[in-house]
Formats: structure tokens, C-alpha cells, sequence
């Protein structure tokens, strides 16, 4: 299932843990329901569309912890902050749904995108088809593949699924390879993560180093350590449609007024 053998590294532990839990869902939950689910699945919104106006397009991401920062929010409740990050002008909400190291869910998913009109995006690490129903099952509109923990094959065919199903993923790449590889199997969203996965090391220069190397047919996404609306005006600049922030609006005692700072309609400190 993975493009590389396990070494050690953050991204691997979290792999592995996830195949140990996606294994036992699989068993209790069948991909026949999930397909069943798929159907009974309310409409999907217009994803794309949400990260390619003419605007500074964030999409807001709903995290409780990570790996490299610990507990980002407690209590943390997803419909509360789902509704005031979209009236701040959100054009896209992300999820987290990881467990273990996140401590996101399905349910936060869920309970956010009732909660609002804009699209909502499920960030998780996703290397198995049934997870794909999983995700439109549970009302999704799009999701997250990550190039390094996936061998070539297997992304094509996640790819091909999300299409089939109506959804367009964010491929995520960190290094020119695997940007050649997200090309090379047909991505047309490309989330160019600031944050090297294996070591957790931040560099927004990577975004920057990248842009050139993403065709104009492509969405592109720079995520990750985001700090200022300057960042994202110079990205933008650069040819980015899109930017993803998390830990910085769910640190900020008001991620809403955050996201108005980033957006530029404040000089609020985030």
C-alpha cells in the first residue's frame, strides 16, 4: 500500500496506525454499506470551484492536535467554530479525522458540514479505496491523498475512484518527485505542504520553490505554516489559488477574527 518501506518516521507511525484501524472498520463495515451510504450521501458542493475565485481562498481547518504542536484546542467544538469561520469568510472547511495523533473524527466532519453551505474537506491519510466510500459516506467533498505514502498504482486508482464518485482530491507533495508523481497520475488539485511529513520540519519556501513546476491547468494549494495575510498576498502573487491554515486560527482565542486578519479586514494579531 505504501510507496516506501516503513523507516521510522512521523508519517510512518501515523500509516501504521491507521492500517491497523482501517483493517478493523473494514471488517465491521463492509464496502457494500459504504456504497449504499455513497447513495444516500446529501449533494456534493462545488469544491473546486470554492478554491479558484477571485479572492484570498482559505480553506479553514478544523484541528484539534497534531503530532508536532500537542492539544491546538480544548474544548473543541466543531459546529461552533464551522459556522463563525464560514460567516468570516471561509471558502472551505477542513476536518481532520484522524484519531490517534489528531484526535479529529467522523463525527466532526459530519456535525461541520450540517452546520454550513461551503464545501468540507476531509484531511486524513487515505490509502484505501473503502476508505474513499468512507469518505463520501460520510458526506465529504472532497479529500486528502498524500504522494509519499503511496506507490504510483495506487494513487491512479484512488484518483479514478474519487472521479467516479464525483469528487476532485487535493494531491499533497513536499518535494519536486513527488510532484513529477501527483502529474504523472493526472492530479488536477495540488496541495503543496509546507511541512516536511517524515520530520515535521516547516519551510513556506517550499511553496514558493514548487509554484513554477505546477502547471496553469492545475489548482494549486500552499499549505502549512501560514502566519500572516502577507504570506498569503505574496503566495498568491506567486500563483497559488488556495491556502490552507489550521493551527494558527484553532490557537487563536478567536479563530473567526483570525481568519479576518488573514484575509486582511483587521489589524488583529493571530
Amino acid at each position: 500500500m505504501s510507496a516506501h518501506a516503513d523507516s521510522g518516521t512521523v508519517l510512518d507511525r501515523i500509516l501504521q496506525a491507521r492500517r491497523v484501524e482501517v483493517d478493523h472498520r473494514k471488517r465491521v463495515l463492509p464496502e457494500a454499506a459504504l456504497r449504499y451510504g455513497v447513495n444516500a450521501a446529501t449533494p456534493l458542493r462545488d469544491f473546486p470551484a470554492a478554491l479558484t475565485s477571485n479572492a484570498l481562498n482559505i480553506i479553514a481547518e478544523l484541528k484539534p492536535a497534531s503530532p508536532s504542536k500537542g492539544i491546538l484546542r480544548d474544548p473543541f467544538h466543531p459546529v461552533e467554530l464551522a459556522r463563525s469561520l464560514e460567516a468570516a469568510g471561509a471558502a472551505v472547511l477542513s476536518v481532520l479525522t484522524e484519531g490517534e495523533f489528531f484526535r479529529g473524527s467522523l463525527k466532526n466532519l459530519r456535525d461541520a458540514r450540517n452546520a454550513v453551505k461551503i464545501p468540507v474537506f476531509r484531511k486524513d491519510f487515505i490509502f484505501d479505496p473503502w476508505q474513499v466510500w468512507e469518505t463520501r459516506a460520510n458526506d465529504a467533498d472532497s479529500f486528502l491523498l498524500i504522494v509519499a505514502a503511496l506507490d504510483d498504482q495506487l494513487l491512479r486508482e484512488l484518483i479514478a475512484l474519487a472521479r467516479q464518485i464525483g469528487m476532485e482530491p487535493v494531491v499533497e507533495v513536499h518535494t519536486a518527485a513527488e510532484l513529477d508523481r501527483a502529474l504523472a497520475a493526472g492530479a488536477r488539485i495540488i496541495g503543496v505542504n509546507n511541512r516536511d511529513l517524515k520530520t515535521l520540519e516547516l519551510r513556506v519556501e517550499t511553496s514558493f520553490e514548487l509554484i513554477e513546476r505546477i502547471p496553469d491547468s492545475c489548482i494549486a494549494v500552499s499549505e502549512s505554516g501560514l502566519r500572516t495575510h502577507d504570506d498569503l498576498t505574496k503566495l498568491r502573487n506567486a500563483g497559488f489559488d488556495a491556502f490552507l491554515i489550521g493551527e494558527s486560527l484553532m490557537l487563536s482565542p478567536d479563530p473567526a477574527a483570525a481568519l479576518g486578519t488573514f484575509l486582511g479586514r483587521s489589524a488583529l494579531s493571530v
